[in-house]
């Protein structure tokens, strides 16, 4: 008796986790896979099931005089991803590694306040900036959007370095040292190598937040630079523009080239 209890009330649990986690496999994996069977619709607006298939989204979006705004706003948004990546990594990655070399009471106290943006959500704090900006008698701008983003994202490529750095053993620095290499020396050749997986881990998710944001690019960017995101959310309105689906598939492919190029070449630590 109680051995088919066993068996009953291990069956429900797997049902339970299995049942659970194709759920949520779904929840993700299903709106991509919607995504990109609309871009591939033969009719003239975005509609699900597609009418026919046909790569006609795709040579529109592809052609410099028809997308010539997409492609505009596409520019604007990498060049900002861009820019954040960098001001992000050389900011965060040191001072990640410099806080894993702190005492345990100052690092435990820090860390929660360097985290708490990723509490805080986004929307509210583009709004408090637009405020702050305002006040200081200054409007949206690309300068605004770059630091907004860093301020925001920053606590990612935090997180995936500081598990990195808090991992590595201090005693190799300490050789280092004792065989007479300096400070930077040291860094550049003992301690950068080991945390460059969390770099390359945190610049990729630091990358596509920034690509996809919306709240803090409406809020603080130019009205005359146009975003991304904010071109299809107007293609959307406008007249349910068949590229925003192609758009999606580019996005969908470059994710998942980055993401398979983190992972050949980033090693273990940033898998």
């Amino acid at each position: 008796m109680l051995e088919t209890r066993s068996k009953i009330s291990t069956a429900l649990y797997w049902a339970f986790v299995w049942g659970c986690g194709l759920m949520v496999l779904a929840f993700m994996i299903g709106p991509i896979l919607l995504a990109l069977l609309m871009s591939f619709n033969s009719g003239t607006t975005l509609r699900f099931p597609p009418e026919g298939f046909s790569l006609r989204w795709y040579e529109m979006l592809f052609d410099p005089i028809a997308s010539e705004p997409i492609h505009t706003a596409a520019k604007n948004s990498i060049e900002v991803a861009l820019s954040t990546v960098a001001v992000v990594t050389l900011i965060t990655a040191p001072a990640a590694w410099a806080l894993a070399r702190a005492p345990k009471r100052f690092a435990g106290s820090v860390e929660p306040v360097l985290l708490a943006p990723l509490v805080l959500p986004s929307l509210v704090y583009a709004l408090a900036a637009l405020l702050a900006l305002s006040l200081l008698g200054l409007g949206p701008s690309f300068l605004a959007v770059l630091i907004g983003h860093a301020a925001v994202f920053a606590p990612l490529m935090f997180r995936t370095v500081l598990g990195l750095a808090q991992r590595m053993n201090p005693a190799l620095e300490e050789a280092s040292a004792t065989l007479g290499a300096s400070r930077a020396r040291t860094f550049l050749r003992i301690s950068l190598p080991g945390i460059l997986p969390g770099i390359l881990a945190g610049a990729f998710l630091v990358f596509m937040q920034s690509l996809d944001n919306v709240s803090v690019t409406l809020f603080l960017g130019d009205p005359g630079r146009t975003m991304l995101p904010l071109r299809l959310f107007a293609m959307l309105e406008e007249s349910l523009d068949g590229r925003v689906a192609a758009v999606s598939g580019v996005l969908i492919l470059a994710a998942a080239l980055l993401l398979v190029t983190l992972q050949r070449f980033g090693g273990r630590d940033a898998r």
